[in-house]
């Protein structure tokens, strides 16, 4: 049996901020678009008061969610993501203000799977997800290289406890 170790030392790649970053420009634009459309409609049909007031207070948060999701957030999910994984567990520690270490035992693993969509895909990246019979685990952003090597080693680490048992 393998110790384990108190902190994972793997990390993502450096593009995951920029991902991240276009994300929630993408989704928060979304809102804020709709917001403004909201404000326009309340200008040309005169609505009530209150409900104009309301939606510059529904702006003014979103606004400063906004800064929030694309500026400070995306700096700071990277700098306290770390994974690592063995023949014996898996590993995931995040998380900058609700900290999270899950130890994932590999006899438990089910499946493992590559996941690359049209963000990832542009800077050559993979999330890795494992799934386990309660719930599914995810590494966000990893490299070509690194995301296929991790699946099949947790594959085989997985397949190795498998025959074991």
């Amino acid at each position: 049996m393998q110790y384990i170790q108190s902190t994972p030392e793997q990390r993502l790649s450096p593009d995951a901020i920029t991902i991240w970053r276009i994300s929630a420009i993408i989704s928060n634009g979304i809102g804020l678009i709709v917001l403004a459309a909201l404000l326009i409609l309340d200008s040309v049909f005169g609505w009530r008061a209150w409900i104009g007031w309301l939606l510059w207070g529904v702006t003014a948060i979103s606004v400063l969610y906004a800064v929030w999701e694309v500026f400070i957030r995306p700096s700071l999910f990277y700098k306290h993501w770390y994974y690592d994984a063995n023949e014996e567990f898996m590993q995931l520690k995040h998380g900058a203000l609700k900290k999270v270490h899950q130890i994932i035992p590999m006899a438990k693993v089910q499946s493992v799977t590559t996941n690359q969509g049209p963000l990832l895909r542009k800077y050559g990246l993979y999330s890795v997800s494992v799934g386990t019979m309660g719930s599914s685990h995810t590494i966000p952003a990893l490299p070509e290289e690194v995301a296929l090597e991790l699946r099949n080693q947790i594959a085989a680490y997985a397949r190795i406890n498998e025959v074991d048992e």
